[in-house]
């Protein structure tokens, strides 16, 4: 979702009725990979993606700045991720769980490494992960990460340098037992 909003986008948000389709065919592929950095489970970062849309669907017409509905997308989805882990009061034990898959991006050379990384960027407190995975993955600047989890720049490099000094442990971890 780090692509320029187009100004089709910023079209079907101010007010075209059955035009919340067309931004679900545009957006809903980057931000169900977002929703499962987030989640690990892919079926929840499917109903997670769609609960967004949803929520969304009623305040297209409300948006302050329609070219920035994938501002407004993200925000949702990191939203609802976080009630989700606040509402199953979970997190560590569904964090540590085995069943997700690392997300499959061709066939990368160093598979096992990438795949320690996912699992321990999993195990990380819901906040800082959420920080690594806006920041670097999604390679947002940290006043938009800042804006998306509601909290200030030095915030956002505080949760990212912890998460990857905690992932850090994580790794060596795994690959030393």
């Amino acid at each position: 979702m780090s692509r320029l909003v187009t100004r089709e986008d910023a079209y079907v948000t101010e007010g075209e009725g059955g035009r919340l389709a067309e931004l679900y065919v545009r957006h809903s592929a980057e931000a169900t990979r977002l929703a499962y950095m987030l989640t690990g489970d892919r079926q929840l970062a499917e109903d997670l993606v769609q609960d967004a849309f949803v929520r969304l669907a009623g305040r297209l017409v409300h948006l302050r700045d329609p070219g920035a509905f994938d501002a407004y997308l993200r925000r949702t989805i990191v939203n609802l991720a976080n009630s989700h882990f606040r509402r199953k009061r979970v997190e560590r034990s569904y964090l540590d769980r085995t069943a997700a898959e690392p997300p499959r991006v061709g066939d990368a050379p160093d598979t096992g490494r990438r795949d320690e990384l996912w699992h321990g960027l999993q195990r990380l407190p819901v906040r800082q992960r959420t920080a690594i995975v806006l920041r670097i993955y999604e390679d947002l600047p940290e006043q938009r990460v800042a804006d998306i989890l509601g909290c200030r720049p030095g915030t956002v490099r505080s949760l990212v340098s912890r998460g990857l000094a905690e992932l850090r442990i994580h790794v060596r971890s795994d690959g030393d037992g």
